[in-house]
């Protein structure tokens, strides 16, 4: 089935973004990949993703501060945004959602966690 959602992969891990992207390649989206939050700005605006996987601790720009550059900008305001990280505690999903992050995934994450919280938003962003 041909998919034409694109998918923005942001980690600092070689092997995170690696494994996101070989699990969503294999079904079918177009998967882009940035190595930190500055990064992402510009593949953000280079290609319009319209779902962001963004882990949290990053160099440079860590993965609280892009995600509220990007809920700023008007243009992607409504790009759905799912915080990624290793850490599992309250206040760190609090901090998340209070930059603007509509969800929180936990590393590692599974194939069926990344689908799910896609076809999550496949309406919302078939809709757009």
């Amino acid at each position: 089935m041909p998919n034409n959602i694109k998918v923005l992969v942001v980690d600092d891990s070689n092997t995170i973004r690696r494994s996101a992207e070989i699990l969503l390649s294999d079904s079918s989206y177009k998967v882009i990949t940035a190595t930190d939050g500055f990064d992402a700005m510009s593949k953000i605006v280079d290609n319009q993703p319209d779902i962001i996987f963004i882990d949290i601790v990053m160099p440079r720009v860590d993965g609280y501060c892009a995600c509220r550059m990007i809920k700023k900008n008007p243009l992607f305001f409504m790009t759905p945004v799912i915080m990624l990280s290793s850490k599992d505690g309250v206040f760190d999903k609090a901090k998340g959602y209070m930059a603007g992050s509509e969800e929180y995934l936990t590393k590692p994450f599974t194939k069926e966690a990344l689908l799910t919280t896609i076809q999550r938003y496949t309406l919302r962003l078939n809709n757009r």
